[in-house]
């Protein structure tokens, strides 16, 4: 195996034996056997999209989905890979019937001189690279494993392009995580489908290097993009969030404890144990879908419990009673933990040995029955803490304050703001951010979204004139509120250029949906962003340079430094 995909990478550069995250080499061999596929059903579906054929958003859909179960922390099992990589092929059997049937026909002499032929026939340079995912169409399980070894990420020897197109795919794998998290709740784009065929497709072909960094960017801007139609399928299925304090403390009664970004599943969930003597708390990033007011009308739905995803050894131990799985961040379960028998996966996660709540037939919910008759069984919650944390604070509930804030900033009350989004880890080096928010003066504002805020949504940080100072967004895609936020303020401050905005930008990272908010930001011209605990083992010095040079992207440094450095707009 061979995988840098996420911020653990071993010793900077690469698992090779075992992920850091915890899966087994068989595992990430056959991720990249899926991610092989996925490319294969890229070239003939791009194909015939080009050429005014069907638009293929079954197809993206698939590929979304497929990309989906391929990041960290999503999918442990094998058996569902293998799952997932029949499905694949049995789409490219598919595809590959349309494609001969609207493909030159007397003149071809096999499908892969067509492609090759048909791809030169495009605006797109040498077609040397164009790889044969596109012709693979084994279904024989016995040989996953070997044909996996030969498709992986070292597949392509040169260490720039591998960084460009691995850039390329880990972005997308984020964005196909808002565009299935959006499409669950019916908000679907053809261009966000369109631009993840166009993204694998393009890393079977050699690329000019500023080709590959072209479409680097433009995931940046398909990243925008999704966000934004997740923000609006949120937001009208859900309401707007609204400022909210949140109980950290538990009931008496046994409880499901919901984990994930899936608002959907949460919603389902809440109906149907309504009315059965069952409290609901959320964990980790599902924290914010206590903002919503569409679920602030279920008495059962009592606050959220625990912190980040990387405690949820102790933390499901402690809950004592069911918990659900909505989408990655699961990791694996300690032999000491006994919570195996009361944990469930449903969408794109999977684990070995736990039960999985398969998608409504029909259109109809997903039954959490079982779900429930567990925690029936299960004792109350063990206290871990008490009290409130406050957050809500989505673009429409901050714009809604923009005179207070713009008041604040014009009166000197409020001297920066400081964008610390994006993920937590295990690393120690992560105190870096609850240090820094600790340290920064008391005039000064931390923009937050994505699990990164459990490093210091529970201090007592105070607040200027009313304003708390630490204003959560939501969840990693809510992100975007935060860009919304600051593009507002520049309107309002009448500023010509992002940057010259009071706001520093200190962003913790660990997967690919961090990758896709990263790019967005680039897209929307952000510059001078620190990124840490360390810097992304996929991009190759080269690279590095490059994004140094254009975008001012640092490594996180010492505290103190960073913070001097901030207040100057450094």
């Amino acid at each position: 195996m061979f995988c840098f995909q996420c911020q653990e990478a071993a010793k900077g550069k690469g698992c090779t034996v075992k992920g850091m995250c915890g899966k087994e080499d068989t595992t990430s061999n056959l991720q990249d056997l899926l991610i092989y596929n996925l490319k294969g059903i890229a070239v003939l579906q791009q194909w015939m999209n080009e050429r005014g054929a069907e638009t293929g958003r079954d197809t993206g859909r698939f590929v979304a989905k497929a990309l989906f179960t391929t990041i960290t922390n999503a999918n442990f099992d094998d058996e569902s890979l293998v799952h997932w990589i029949q499905q694949s092929v049995t789409l490219k059997q598919e595809l590959k019937a349309k494609f001969d049937a609207i493909a030159p026909g007397p003149a071809k002499t096999s499908l892969w001189e067509t492609i090759k032929g048909l791809f030169a026939e495009a605006p797109a340079p040498a077609t040397d690279g164009l790889d044969d995912s596109a012709l693979w169409f084994d279904t024989n399980t016995a040989g996953f494993q070997e044909k996996a070894k030969t498709v992986g990420v070292l597949a392509t020897e040169n260490e720039d392009v591998r960084s460009l197109r691995e850039l390329l795919i880990l972005g997308l794998k984020g964005v196909a995580a808002y565009a299935d998290h959006a499409a669950v709740l019916g908000v679907e784009k053809d261009e966000i489908y369109d631009h993840l065929l166009e993204g694998l497709a393009s890393t079977t072909r050699d690329l000019s290097v500023d080709e590959m960094v072209g479409l680097v960017m433009k995931t940046g801007e398909i990243a925008v993009t999704t966000m934004a139609a997740l923000d609006e399928a949120n937001t009208t299925a859900y309401g707007n969030p609204e400022i909210t304090e949140v109980n950290i403390g538990v009931g008496e009664n046994p409880g499901i404890l919901i984990s994930g970004h899936d608002l959907k599943d949460m919603e389902e969930l809440l109906k149907q144990t309504e009315g059965t003597g069952i409290d609901v708390y959320t964990h980790g990033e599902m924290l914010p879908a206590n903002y919503y007011p569409a679920f602030k009308k279920y008495s059962h739905l009592k606050g959220n419990y625990g912190g980040s995803w990387w405690h949820q050894n102790e933390e499901f131990e402690a809950f004592n009673g069911a918990i659900l799985m909505t989408t990655n961040c699961i990791i694996p379960i300690k032999k000491k933990n006994t919570y195996q028998n009361r944990i469930f996966s449903t969408g794109v996660v999977a684990y070995p040995g736990i039960g999985h709540i398969p998608e409504g037939q029909g259109g109809q919910a997903k039954d959490f029955s079982q779900v429930i008759e567990t925690a029936k069984k299960c004792a109350p919650p063990t206290e871990l803490e008490t009290g409130s944390i406050v957050g809500g604070f989505a673009h429409n509930q901050v714009l809604a304050l923009a005179d207070k804030v713009v008041d604040a900033v014009k009166s000197g009350a409020v001297k920066r703001f400081v964008v610390m989004a994006g993920c937590d880890g295990r690393q120690k080096g992560r105190g870096y951010f609850t240090e820094v928010a600790e340290k920064l003066p008391g005039d000064t504002i931390i923009l937050t979204a994505g699990c990164a805020k459990y490093r210091y949504n529970k201090l007592n940080l105070g607040d200027i004139g009313g304003i708390p100072r630490v204003l959560d967004a939501g969840q990693c895609n809510d992100s975007y509120s935060l860009a919304v936020i600051a593009l507002k303020l520049k309107e309002v401050f009448g500023l010509e250029d992002i940057n010259d905005l009071p706001i520093s930008f200190d962003i913790g990272w660990y997967e690919q949906k961090a990758v896709a908010v990263l790019l967005a930001l680039l897209f929307l011209g952000v510059k001078g962003i620190r990124l840490g605990p360390s810097l992304p083992a996929f991009v190759s010095p080269t690279v590095l340079n490059v994004l140094v040079e254009k975008f001012d992207i640092k490594p996180i440094g010492e505290v103190e430094a960073d913070i001097e450095a901030m207040m100057q707009g450094k």
